[in-house]
């Protein structure tokens, strides 16, 4: 029996880690405001947190040994370079108000996620009480 091996704990994981992923990229990029040349880089995880969340759904008989397993398809997080933009007459592209922007929109979704977990391992605790 895995007690921490949940389809809803995975989930939150992984969102965790492209949070995590997230406000490194966020904190490059504030960081770097002033580099000439710099370009602002942006991370999707979107897609690693849906597969986490269907993983557990999809199921397949292989028939053959060298096909291949769907469980082990572990997609990353995307960190993207925007190369389009320019803002600032040195060639660099990062906006600050925007960065500040979404590095609140990732605390807050960071600080949801914690919440979502503790709610996970509060349960397990009381079921381990025995309900007291």
């Amino acid at each position: 029996m895995d007690l921490f091996g949940s389809s809803n704990i995975k989930a939150i994981e992984r969102g965790l880690q492209g949070a995590q992923l997230r406000q490194k990229a966020i904190s490059n990029n504030i960081a770097n405001i002033d580099t000439p040349n710099y370009k602002a880089k942006q991370v999707s995880f979107k897609h690693t947190l849906t597969d986490a969340m269907n993983e557990s759904k999809l199921t397949a008989n292989r028939t053959n040994s060298q096909h291949v397993e769907f469980r082990t398809i572990n997609r990353s997080p995307i960190v993207e370079t925007n190369r389009t933009t320019m803002y600032n007459h040195n060639q660099n592209n990062v906006d600050i108000d925007l960065e500040m922007a979404e590095l609140a929109k990732n605390q807050i979704y960071y600080n949801a996620l914690i919440e979502r977990i503790n709610g996970s391992f509060n349960s397990l605790q009381t079921v381990i009480k025995g309900g007291r």
